[in-house]
């Protein structure tokens, strides 16, 4: 690769949430919902895409605006286009699949498309999927799209419960599965059956939203957010529309589930909030697409990645969260890294969920990754702030060689320690002293651990808070 891969994969001012990767051709696309930086709500930016070589999961080149709000002939000023897919159908055109909501009648709620000649767009509008009377059941949220042989399968649905569609939470049935006519790519061909249920059946991992559908070997795997939220789970099926029986976990963005003392958001080891993704395939590996949550909300969302492995019984192991999920391995032990590729990050009193924004001036002690200036701007400008007496960042993983001394760069009002350990709480093997400073500096520590693939967590001891902590750095003897 050109330069190693971090996480998040794109370029810190870019908030794609919600990421569907595919191949088309050399290149591996990713398509998702667009947040706007300190944003109101969820998804309030037009459509863009960026792809990367196959062979280099580094070199992510911006693709442009792919679809806009206005492009949609429902639209009437407002509403937000969330989670998309897209496809390449048998006729050799590519089509976006996308729920709307730019109004609060039950056609207000569709899933609609749109299509172009190239994976990169610009797309133009192609039609609705009308799944109506069907919606009462399965709710037109979040659609997949797969194709397989000339046919084409979309999939959708949510465990919310949407009083403009006249539907009752008891009659919500969870995810759903139709087959759309190659012939237009809008008429069903059929009625949607279920995919995985909504509800209790399966405790907190029910299907509450974000479809995904990939074929790995010979076995189905149908991809979803479930009930609690911060996870991405799995259940497998011999063909497209199932039936699938539940699998797993594959991914939670506060690793909750991993270990016993990650058992909850208050006892995460990141700030924890819904999550959507898909799996990516290239050659021998697999991949699965997520996202994290950014500057205390649950509407500045970024996308990450991370390895996965798919035994030959068919099961996926819950992966943890890292820095280089796309890196095929540690990261270089020695240089500088900026802080916000931190995979892990919690405050003394512990983390929450984002499911609304936290109160104006009421972040208290917990840290947050942001930025300096709007939406899209202040490029490469990410920090974590509000890092107080307790707050903890982890970065995972480092190759660490002959390592020498540990810094940190930070600005703010703090007087204290930055202990610095290769796990949570584990032995110290570095003590960085910290001061007041009111412009960016570097302070610097011992390093007394050993060498080898280590993660390396940050822990701030002392008064006052660090306003911006941006970067470590790693030197060698």
């Amino acid at each position: 690769m050109k330069k190693q891969a971090l996480n998040p994969y794109l370029p810190s001012y870019e908030y794609i949430p919600d990421g569907e990767p595919h191949v088309f051709g050399d290149r591996v696309y990713v398509y998702g919902s667009h947040d706007r930086f300190n944003g109101g709500g969820f998804c309030m930016n037009d459509y863009i895409t960026w792809s990367a070589p196959v062979d280099d999961l580094s070199d992510w080149r911006y693709e442009g605006v792919i679809y806009k709000k206005t492009d949609d002939p429902h639209y009437k000023g407002r509403g937000s286009m969330y989670a998309p897919d897209v496809c390449r159908a048998p006729d050799g055109k590519y089509y976006l699949y996308y729920a709307f909501n730019p109004g609060i009648t039950r056609k207000s709620w569709a899933i609609r498309c749109a299509v172009s000649d190239s994976p990169s767009g610009p797309f133009r509008y192609h039609g609705e999927v009308d799944l109506y009377p069907y919606s009462r059941e399965f709710l037109p949220f979040d659609p997949a799209v797969y194709v397989e042989d000339g046919r084409v399968w979309l999939y959708y649905g949510s465990g919310m419960f949407f009083p403009v569609l006249g539907t009752s939470k008891k009659k919500v049935m969870g995810g759903a599965v139709v087959e759309l006519d190659p012939a237009d790519m809008l008429t069903l061909k059929g009625k949607p059956v279920q995919t995985m249920p909504s509800g209790g059946e399966l405790g907190g991992h029910s299907f509450f939203e974000a479809s995904s559908m990939r074929k790995i070997g010979d076995r189905y795997y149908f991809v979803y957010s479930s009930a609690i939220g911060h996870e991405l789970c799995y259940a497998v099926g011999d063909s497209p529309v199932g039936p699938f029986t539940f699998g797993g976990t594959i991914v939670s963005n506060g690793d909750i589930g991993l270990l016993e003392v990650h058992n909850g958001p208050k006892t995460a080891s990141n700030y924890t909030g819904n999550t959507h993704g898909g799996i990516l395939t290239l050659k021998d590996k697999n991949y699965i697409f997520y996202h994290r949550q950014t500057n205390r909300n649950c509407f500045s969302r970024q996308g990450c990645a991370e390895e996965i492995k798919v035994e030959p019984d068919g099961s996926i192991k819950q992966v943890e969260m890292t820095s280089c999920g796309l890196n095929g391995g540690p990261l270089e032990g020695s240089g500088e890294y900026e802080a916000r590729i931190a995979c892990n990050l919690t405050s003394r009193k512990g983390g929450r969920f984002h499911s609304k924004p936290f109160g104006k001036n009421k972040a208290g002690c917990h840290p947050y990754f942001t930025q300096s200036g709007g939406d899209r701007e202040g490029y490469g400008d990410q920090y974590i702030a509000n890092f107080c007496n307790g707050a903890m960042a982890g970065f995972k993983y480092f190759d660490i060689k002959n390592l020498k001394r540990i810094g940190v760069t930070v600005r703010g009002n703090a007087e204290g320690i930055m202990y610095v350990r290769n796990e949570p709480f584990g032995a110290v093997v570095a003590e960085i002293a910290i001061h007041p400073t009111a412009s960016d500096k570097t302070f610097y520590g011992e390093y007394g651990g050993n060498d080898g693939k280590k993660a390396l967590y940050f822990t701030f001891e002392g008064k006052g808070k660090i306003d911006k902590f941006t970067k470590i750095v790693l030197e060698r003897g």
